[in-house]
């Protein structure tokens, strides 16, 4: 059985503890990979995604743009966003830089347009060089000194590709900041989730108005968003640390273990303990290693 989140990394919100200010990850699928479920989401690092194969949409700033073979994607940091694959083959390179790092490179000169999201189809010579740059950056130690200068030369590059329009998504200019403040509340403490109703006021919005305009916007209602959030949140820490899996139940606010399970178990199809199993067995390369990170550990990210 697949996994579903180490086959879909891009669609996750990231969070990368110090120590690791870049990381990079190639990703393929074959002609059985289902179409991705809509998850509006944003990062606390910028996210650069190079495609090769790929359809579907990218969503960002109140745009769509149409995702075609060799395009790529940019977000800042905290930029809300979110991918819809096509199904069927698609391949890809993810590289996520920490926020301050990004930060520091969107004010170089040259460098302005890393201030907001943008989609882009680089011409079939720009895009080779690109996915060269990406390939070596995915097999550099995360503390590699060439990490972060070769991360400055992957962006030089990927803005200087022709950018592609996209078409507005809403009528109105606030799109998604009109419910920022309950979303960067679920982040920065996940366990205490505002409910509906306290999420409403934290947006200065009515309860039913708030629930109506999240579940257009996002897709799916507040309390579906804060669950998937969870369980996303807790995948990573299940690939990614050996906290024990009670532990990242009451620390990400579920009841109880078993309850987180019965949970992880309807959106996975796993237990979490047969996840972290597998995990092991398939995706080697998403569990903490002295090799990779030189013994620092890396954050969980989701989906």
């Amino acid at each position: 059985m697949a996994l579903p989140h180490i086959e879909r990394p891009i669609c996750e919100p990231v969070e990368l503890r110090p120590g690791a200010p870049v990381r990079a990850e190639r990703v393929r699928q074959g002609r059985e990979a289902a179409a991705s479920e809509p998850f509006v989401h944003f990062h606390d690092v910028h996210e650069l995604v190079l495609f090769g194969r790929v359809g579907g949409h990218f969503d960002a700033a109140d745009r769509r743009y149409a995702l075609a073979p060799r395009c790529l994607a940019f977000v800042p940091s905290l930029q809300h966003h979110d991918f819809a694959l096509a199904p069927g083959p698609r391949d890809w390179v993810l590289v996520q830089v920490e926020a301050a790092a990004g930060e520091a490179l969107a004010r170089a000169p040259g460098l302005e347009r890393l201030r907001e999201p943008f989609c882009a189809r680089p011409g079939a010579t720009l895009h080779r060089r690109l996915m060269e740059l990406a390939r070596w950056l995915a097999e550099l130690d995360a503390a590699d000194p060439l990490a972060l200068p070769l991360v400055e030369l992957l962006l030089r590059a990927a803005v200087r590709a022709p950018g592609m329009a996209g078409a507005p998504l809403a009528a109105d200019g606030d799109g998604l900041q009109r419910l920022r403040p309950a979303i960067d509340r679920l982040r920065r403490d996940p366990a205490s989730a505002p409910g509906a109703e306290q999420a409403a006021a934290l947006c200065a919005l009515s309860p039913a108005y708030f629930s109506r305009r999240f579940k257009q916007q996002v897709g799916m209602s507040w309390s579906d968003y804060v669950r998937t959030h969870r369980l996303h949140l807790a995948s990573r820490r299940l690939l990614e640390t050996t906290q024990s899996i009670a532990s990242i139940a009451y620390d990400l606010g579920f009841a109880t273990p078993s309850h987180f399970g019965e949970l992880f178990h309807r959106r996975f199809g796993l237990t979490p303990r047969a996840y972290r199993r597998q995990a092991g067995a398939v995706a080697p390369h998403a569990r903490p290693c002295a090799a990779a990170v030189k013994g620092r550990a890396r954050a969980p990210r989701l989906r």
